[in-house]
């Protein structure tokens, strides 16, 4: 059995938003992250990863994201052994000033760039992986709607 987690890369002027978890988190404490968490039982949806997404990026943080495009999912097991599917989306950020709302699941945040990410001593390697691909990803539909405004 799997837990299913969503994350999203938010993105905002050019930068990023990295959460530092909280030092009494069960797995990964203390370390340097994309926001998100657990997808919860709701009954029937057709849209349960979105719906998660969005809300666990309010709760946690307190703004709203816009577009949220799937990027790629992994698989990994915490630190207590338990295994999760880890699904990972580009999102852009709509409305509201991030901040940690509840010290005991993020204790800071942060506005990082693409390369401050990527050379980041602290930042995990797989962070690193899903912000790459998110700057890719992004760029694409950038260019994709721009090129749609041209026509």
């Amino acid at each position: 059995m799997f837990i299913v987690n969503v994350e999203g890369a938010i993105y905002k002027d050019n930068k990023w938003l990295i959460g530092k978890r909280s030092e009494k988190e069960d797995h990964a404490a203390n370390t340097l992250s994309l926001i998100g968490g657990k997808v919860e039982q709701e009954g029937n949806t057709d849209t349960i990863l979105e719906t998660t997404l969005r809300r666990e990026i309010t709760d946690e943080v307190g703004i709203s994201v816009k577009h949220p495009i799937y990027i790629t999912s992994a698989s990994f097991v915490t630190d207590t052994g338990i295994h999760v599917v880890n699904i990972v989306y580009l999102c852009e950020h709509q409305s509201g000033k991030a901040i940690a709302k509840d010290p005991n699941e993020i204790a800071a945040v942060y506005w990082m760039t693409t390369e401050e990410i990527i050379h980041g001593s602290t930042i995990p390697g797989y962070v690193k992986a899903y912000i790459k691909q998110a700057d890719r990803l992004k760029q694409k539909v950038i260019t994709k709607t721009e090129k749609s405004f041209e026509t």
